[in-house]
């Protein structure tokens, strides 16, 4: 038996033995194998963190690319406003309410010399067909300074034409509604698209010079002739040379002159070239303020004088007077002769009060005389509300 055992337990060990090894050997494996996955992993994050950093890098320089030019942030860059009016009438003429005008403004600094400028207006509240209203572009340009004193105007965008065409909110001018001198014969809001110039000269004298699309009117009624730019004829461009003066304090003087060659886009119908020229004066002394302004236009073509459309004309005077920083009363008188439809020869009288709630909200009051053409007068009051931010 003793024999018999020793062979067996001999047997048992090495049993034992090389099972411990191949044991030990797939442990030191499987320990190596981890090292290796953990190593990789290792390297994996060092790549990761490595392109979070290239990646935060490039948006640092993006974000710096964006503020170099003036320092300011995207969102500083940005810009909007714009105006309101609701008008009440009660004349002769017509009994309504009406929100005449919602406009908002938008624009954008690209750099500290090249800047966006859009206005987009909704006139008399609904839009669409059968509607009173309409949805309108009036402004969508790109000012570029050349200098401090030069700039150049691309794109569409407001004549420099009288006292209102380009300023008219309505907390900058009395009365509820814009003067008819400046509706018919200039006719406000006129915008055209094109290029041009603007110089600032340092004894407050600005010169601006524009090409641009013109009107097209058939018959000479000018304020019917504004295309506003919506696939506008072209046969015919126009150009508008303006200059002001406001090198005395409080006073500005201006004047302008619109030409056409073809007021109709079309040759050979009887319309021919057109004219306008303008002239106006803002003075203000203390807490008074006297406006006023004229215009004329000259149309050639045997059309435009048959219908006597040849020669219209308007001015107004308006003096103005703050009874206290909220208050103040206006009148003002209008003689103006324009075509539509036939020529109308109207005088109008206006006197008011405007009251500022706050300088850029403001509430309007006034009383009209108005003798037409035909004799008949178109008497009455208005009241109107209207803002700007």
């Amino acid at each position: 038996m003793t024999f018999k055992v020793k062979p067996l337990a001999a047997s048992l060990a090495l049993a034992l033995f090389t099972g411990g090894a191949v044991a030990a050997d797939s442990v030191e494996a499987q320990l190596k194998a981890q090292q290796e996955l953990i190593q990789k992993q290792a390297e994996a994050i060092e790549t990761l963190q490595r392109q979070v950093q290239e990646n935060q890098a490039a948006v640092e320089a993006a974000v710096e690319a964006v503020e170099a030019d003036s320092g300011k942030s995207a969102l500083d860059k940005l810009s909007i406003g714009g105006y309101g009016e609701l008008h009440y009438n009660n004349t002769d003429a017509k009994k309504e309410i009406d929100f005449h005008r919602f406009v908002m403004f938008f624009g954008y600094e690209f750099s500290d010399n090249i800047r966006f400028f859009s206005e987009v207006e909704l006139e008399h509240s609904l839009s669409g067909e059968g509607k009173d209203g309409e949805v309108e572009l009036e402004q969508a340009y790109i000012d570029w300074d050349l200098s401090d004193n030069l700039t150049s105007r691309s794109g569409l965008f407001l004549l420099p034409i009288g006292l209102l065409n380009e300023t008219h909110e309505p907390d900058t001018f009395y009365g509820v509604e814009r003067n008819n001198v400046e509706k018919y014969i200039l006719p406000t809001t006129w915008w055209e698209a094109g290029t041009g110039l603007i110089g600032r000269l340092d004894n407050g004298i600005t010169v601006q010079g524009f090409i641009h699309s013109g009107l097209e009117s058939s018959d000479g009624y000018i304020r019917g002739g504004r295309q506003k730019v919506s696939e506008a004829a072209a046969e015919n461009l126009a150009g508008t040379l303006a200059i002001n003066w406001s090198g005395v304090p409080g006073l500005t003087l201006g004047a302008s002159v619109n030409y056409q060659d073809d007021l109709s886009q079309m040759s050979g119908d009887g319309i021919g070239s057109a004219m306008l020229l303008e002239g106006h004066m803002d003075y203000s002394v203390g807490n008074f303020r006297l406006r006023g302004l004229y215009a004329q236009w000259d149309i050639d073509g045997n059309v435009a004088s048959e219908n006597g459309a040849d020669d219209q004309k308007g001015w107004y005077i308006e003096p103005s007077f703050k009874l206290t920083e909220q208050v103040g009363v206006f009148a003002r008188y209008s003689d103006y002769e324009f075509f539509k439809g036939s020529m109308k020869d109207e005088k109008q009288t206006d006197v008011g009060v405007n009251y500022w709630i706050h300088p850029q909200v403001v509430f309007k009051a006034d009383y009209q005389w108005a003798e037409k053409t035909d004799g008949s007068d178109n008497n009455g009051f208005n009241l109107g509300v209207g803002y700007s931010f």
